[in-house]
């Protein structure tokens, strides 16, 4: 039976094609820091892309659905085949796969020149291939638990199409119900695939470092109670934004979310960055929520849009950094620990985020901050590319044709 190694070194085509996580990530970091390079000079009238979406929305859905879909993928199209037994998908049907996602960027770029409807269909075409190829394989190796995964994947594709179409109806899409919907897909899939691999990763760290406390075990009860009490408040959110029992049952799942964190064991991992970074990364999810409800029971705290990028930006930003780094790390067999370079492009991340977020708390100084979070963005995905492409681009040398 051929497996995953022997696949690989069939393939003489690029070596970025040899496994999922190489196209998507890599691309995934130079649209991030490309988009925001692009959007700051938007921001201040400098620049107009020839897109059907206005300035906050095209923003606000590349790096929801364009850079999160990318890294979606790229996670997804890795850990599958480790989950079912099967062989990933390489060469040319995995760079079909990214051309969808390529395809799609330069669509909504584009789309004010383009007929109606176009842009929408390019764009919507990767998630529903991806799906189709995950849900295959999910199915074809029995591996049922995962069907979840593939749940969470739809609402995300799902709140693309609702933003194309709120977009096309002329709302103002950045503040609709398909950006809600997407972001609460993304967020539902750090509080689950982050209940597993951040306990998992840092319990593995911290038995070679001798005895003490160690994380919780994933999915006992109070992980249920917190997984379905935010499952709750996210479609509270989704459909009733301002409304007081949205944000107590934001309030609540926060809360909840913060104790689970707290029985990781993360006070015990500031040696080694690469399994901090992970809780970080996952605090923000609880930060982020406790935010938004303090926002709708008394407006004016963060504002809004401030207190949304603790999710979109943190949460989602962080933790799909932190996953970034240390899978690409591992799978192309190199020692799992961060250097001064990867440290620095966490705090990159972190200032970014925090700078975002002081944009809305002082608003006389929005300009200011609005662009160092733009260029500590820029740093911290940009440095990515940098630093780890070597890795993703070529393959080591044990595993040369």
């Amino acid at each position: 039976m051929t497996t995953t190694a022997e696949q690989m070194r069939a393939w003489t085509g690029p070596a970025i094609l040899t496994y999922g996580f190489r196209p998507f990530f890599f691309w995934a970091a130079i649209w991030a820091a490309l988009a925001m390079t692009l959007w700051v000079p938007m921001l201040s009238g400098h620049l107009t892309l020839p897109t059907a979406f206005d300035p906050v929305s095209w923003h606000a859905h590349e790096f929801l659905f364009g850079y999160l879909g990318a890294v979606i993928a790229g996670f997804l199209l890795t850990a599958v085949p480790n989950w079912t037994g099967r062989l990933p998908i390489v060469g040319w049907p995995l760079g079909g796969l990214f051309f969808l996602w390529l395809a799609g960027r330069v669509a909504v770029a584009m789309s004010g020149a383009l007929p109606a409807g176009v842009a929408a269909t390019v764009d919507l075409s990767f998630p529903l291939v991806l799906a189709a190829a995950i849900g295959r394989e999910i199915v074809a190796g029995k591996n049922w638990r995962n069907l979840i995964v593939l749940a969470m994947l739809a609402v995300f594709a799902l709140g693309n199409g609702l933003y194309h179409w709120e977009a096309a109806r002329g709302d103002y899409a950045a503040q609709g119900y398909g950006l809600r919907l997407g972001l609460a897909a993304g967020v539902m899939m750090i509080a689950v695939i982050g209940g597993r691999i951040v306990p998992s990763f840092t319990r593995n760290w911290l038995v070679r470092r001798g005895p003490g406390k160690l994380p919780a075990a994933p999915m006992q009860g109070l992980d249920k109670v917190a997984l379905l009490s935010l499952l709750a408040a996210l479609m509270a959110w989704v459909a009733l934004p301002l409304s007081l029992v949205t944000g107590i049952l934001l309030g609540l799942a926060g809360a909840l979310h913060a104790i689970r964190l707290a029985r990781w064991a993360g006070h015990r991992t500031v040696a080694e960055p690469l399994v901090l970074v992970l809780h970080a990364g996952y605090a923000f999810l609880p930060l982020g929520a406790i935010a938004l409800a303090a926002e709708i029971l008394m407006p004016g705290v963060f504002g809004m849009a401030a207190a949304q990028h603790l999710w979109m930006g943190g949460a989602v930003g962080l933790m799909t950094l932190a996953v970034m780094t240390r899978a690409t790390l591992g799978h192309t067999g190199q020692e799992l620990h961060a250097g001064p370079g990867t440290v620095a492009i966490y705090l990159a991340l972190v200032t970014a985020v925090l700078a975002r977020v002081a944009a809305g708390v002082w608003t006389d100084e929005a300009m200011a901050m609005h662009s160092l979070a733009g260029v500590a963005w820029i740093g911290a995905f940009g440095g990515y590319a940098v630093l780890y492409g070597r890795f993703l681009l070529r393959l080591p040398p044990a595993k040369r044709i």
